[in-house]
């Protein structure tokens, strides 16, 4: 299946633009996007986006929330050791993880519950949009009234209100398990 990535991300947020499809064995960047910013050395480029991890209380519900939007259970596993305490710079750490993937098979979700250390809380806990650092995860859904329905009946809240962008999008943000923010879009034309 192929990758999708925008026509224009200079006029248009990557969330409104119209999608074009290409083959990502094959494709080639264009030089003006690429234009001032350094180039990636050898051995240092990216293959691919691996998965985004959250960090929620209640494994079971976001696992709930994100299966009712249509995403796959890949596995769960509870994880510990050396290993785990030097990769995040803690002591003691032991966690339950679930993966779950797209329907496409190209994204991945890790949703991460701690035992130990406790998990602790961003401030402030409802955080906006335009709080510093991670504040969303984008998903396109088939029907955005379906989607926001099954969601709040799993505890989601519209941080706003559907909107329609032109004739191409409707949009919305929810809130979802941790207080994250997940966008959804339908594609109307």
């Amino acid at each position: 299946m192929p990758v999708m990535f925008p026509r224009d991300t200079r006029r248009f947020p990557l969330a409104i633009v119209r999608p074009i499809a290409y083959d990502d064995r094959s494709a080639t960047v264009n030089a003006e996007t690429q234009r001032g910013y350094p180039k990636a050395g050898d051995g240092m480029t990216i293959r691919r986006m691996d998965h985004v991890s959250i960090v929620v209380v209640d494994l079971e519900a976001a696992l709930a929330f994100f299966v009712v939007l249509g995403m796959e259970v890949e596995g769960k596993a509870p994880i510990e050791g050396s290993w785990v305490d030097r990769v995040n710079g803690l002591v003691g750490v032991r966690v339950d993880i679930a993966m779950l993937r797209t329907p496409d098979g190209h994204g991945r979700l890790e949703l991460t519950k701690f035992h130990n250390p406790a998990a602790i809380s961003a401030e402030p806990a409802n955080a906006l949009g335009n709080t510093l650092g991670l504040r969303s995860i984008m998903f396109t859904v088939d029907d955005i009234d379906a989607a926001v329905a099954g969601l709040r009946a799993h505890g989601a809240e519209l941080v706003g209100e559907v909107a329609q962008y032109q004739d191409s999008y409707r949009l919305c943000y929810v809130r979802g398990p941790a207080g994250i923010i997940v966008a959804l879009a339908e594609q109307l034309s």
